[in-house]
């Protein structure tokens, strides 16, 4: 497969790397059999680093959820550099990726491409522009005028049970009915959405037509409105970009603002929800946990709390959640607390008062208290935990729990998260269960009696192309679902439909994912059967039930 530059980002930030390599002259390694590589290729490795391996690594190779990729050795954070493996370790370790968590480039990259991407983490990583306010505000659009806006449905289908689906690569969100499982539309986005999110904690008397509008943020920085109402061309409304790259975006209780987090430039934008005009920029670069002070602070994770007017903004590399006070902007309140490092992803608690995320490489889960604005817990889990949207559930020996996967380790953690009820279980493992390779997703619901499982991040073809199944009850693997063998495709995120009766998961092609050859398989969610296939889609990831991620289904 041949990658091509496909973001603005990358047109953008290439031609300044170029130019820095060019001018001021980019280190490149002194070791015999390193090549350095002339502005077509590294024009070519930059596009490919950004689309694969800045989101784990860094846009400064600095490392987080990924292992450093500097080029001189480290000892704080256990780097021998890149320098020192060399161009035909790197090679190997990209081609067949590790049982820790990194996958398999083989099936993706050409032994061309993946000696390009050997080469190129031998450099400097040169550093990108920053992005102002007023950039963004130029890159603003409106695709449809509030005016023209309709009051009610114009399809005649039953948007509360339709399904937002990301297709990665093609910069798309599908638009999936649940009812009649046939696509309703396909939306152009930014390239590579990461998260796409409504009003979930909407306030009751707030906020109306809870659920209509979503914001999706791309890897390119660019965030986008769909508007569920509309006919399917008509549903996007409109558009800005807030950073080059970027990975999450929250809604507020009330309605009235969007907020995006930026990997590149570290910060997060508050934009109206409305007009999708960025209105301030608040900058997340600090000091870390360790007392460090960091210029690539990137902002994960972001979360509406359900019980306050405020937003949870998790601070990847500074190990610090901060709870933003959004009543009024004009004179930000932020409440910054100290917990663990590299915060990525995580989810509420039943209650909506706890946020649990996972700190991917302290190998811990973080717990903050939203009423009381402090942490709460840290639980010691296994290798780089990752629950995504995660998982809630009810076990009969330790009350509520919740749940992650693990990128670098097959397993699956659950721990207490009820301090009301059931004091002596909270925030402590109740316990695990073994998979067959590390995963990225886990899902059920409450009318289930199972909780599902991917296993998407193992570099082995048959692990990553099935899914486990497992009883709440007995806490036993009752099932393991291999969803195809088709070569270089995997099995990723499990999402339940509006009724609890039907688990959706994807399936998509790693090694071509720009066209429609991907699917949805849908399953009974009791006898764990096949039902049927959504097909036509192009790399579908993430898909979001409208219903369930509104009324805080997990």
């Amino acid at each position: 497969m041949s990658v091509k530059l496909t973001t603005k980002y990358g047109a953008a930030l290439l031609a300044v790397c170029v130019g820095m390599a060019a001018s001021s002259g980019v280190a490149f390694a002194k070791k015999k059999e390193f090549e350095p590589l002339n502005e077509a290729e590294f024009e070519q490795a930059k596009s490919m680093y950004f689309q694969r391996c800045a989101g784990c690594h860094g846009v400064l190779r600095k490392g987080a959820t990924g292992k450093s990729l500097e080029p001189k050795p480290d000892e704080a954070k256990k780097s021998k550099g890149t320098l020192k493996l060399g161009t035909k370790r790197l090679e190997k370790i990209i081609s067949l990726g590790t049982e820790g968590g990194m996958n398999n480039f083989d099936d993706i990259f050409t032994k061309e491409e993946i000696n390009l991407l050997a080469r190129y983490i031998q450099m400097e990583p040169p550093i990108p522009p920053e992005m102002p306010l007023s950039l963004m505000k130029e890159r603003t659009k409106q695709h449809v005028a509030l005016k023209d806006y309709p009051t009610k449905p114009l399809h005649g289908r039953n948007w509360e049970n339709f399904f937002v689906v990301i297709e990665r690569d093609v910069g798309k969100v599908a638009i999936i009915d649940g009812d009649k499982k046939e696509v309703v539309a396909h939306i152009d986005t930014g390239y590579a959405v990461h998260v796409i999110k409504g009003t979930e904690h909407s306030k009751v008397g707030h906020t109306k037509d809870t659920g209509r509008f979503w914001y999706t943020m791309g890897r390119d920085g660019k965030m986008t409105k769909i508007d569920l109402w509309q006919k399917p061309e008509n549903m996007l409304v409109a558009e800005t970009q807030v950073a080059y790259d970027a990975r999450d975006v929250a809604v507020s209780g009330d309605g009235k603002y969007v907020v995006g987090g930026g990997y590149w430039p570290p910060h997060f934008v508050i934009v109206d929800a409305q007009t999708m005009e960025p209105l301030k920029v608040v900058s997340s670069r600090g000091v870390n946990v360790d007392g460090e002070y960091v210029n690539e602070s990137r902002v994960a994770a972001i979360y509406d709390t359900p019980n306050e007017s405020s937003w949870l903004v998790s601070m990847k590399e500074l190990g610090q959640m901060w709870q933003v006070d959004y009543s009024d902007i004009d004179n930000l309140r932020i409440e910054k607390m100290d917990t663990a490092k590299f915060l990525h992803d995580g989810f509420f608690d039943p209650s909506g008062r706890y946020f649990q995320i996972a700190a991917n490489a302290s190998n811990k889960m973080v717990v903050v208290d939203s009423k009381e604005r402090k942490l709460e817990a840290l639980i010691d889990v296994d290798k780089l935990p990752h629950p995504g949207p995660g998982a809630n559930w009810n076990d009969d020996k330790c009350g509520p729990v919740g749940g992650t996967t693990h990128l670098g380790v097959g397993k699956v953690t659950v721990w207490g998260n009820d301090p009301a009820k059931h004091k002596d279980n909270a925030w402590k493992v109740c316990y695990t269960v073994d998979t067959d390779g590390p995963g990225v997703f886990i899902r059920t619901h409450p009318k289930s009696k199972y909780v599902w499982a991917d296993q998407t991040k193992h570099p082995e073809p048959a692990i990553q192309q099935s899914v486990k199944v497992i009883d709440k009850k007995t806490r036993k693997v009752v099932k393991t679902i291999k969803l195809t063998d088709k070569k270089g495709y995997a099995a990723v995120h499990m999402e339940f439909n509006k009724d609890g009766n039907e688990v959706w998961v994807s399936i998509w092609n790693r090694a071509d994912s720009l066209k429609p050859n991907g699917e949805i398989v849908i399953f009974d969610a009791n006898t764990l059967e096949e039902v049927g296939r959504v097909k036509g889609l192009y790399a579908p990831t993430g898909k979001f039930n409208v219903h369930n991620r509104v009324n805080h289904v997990t």
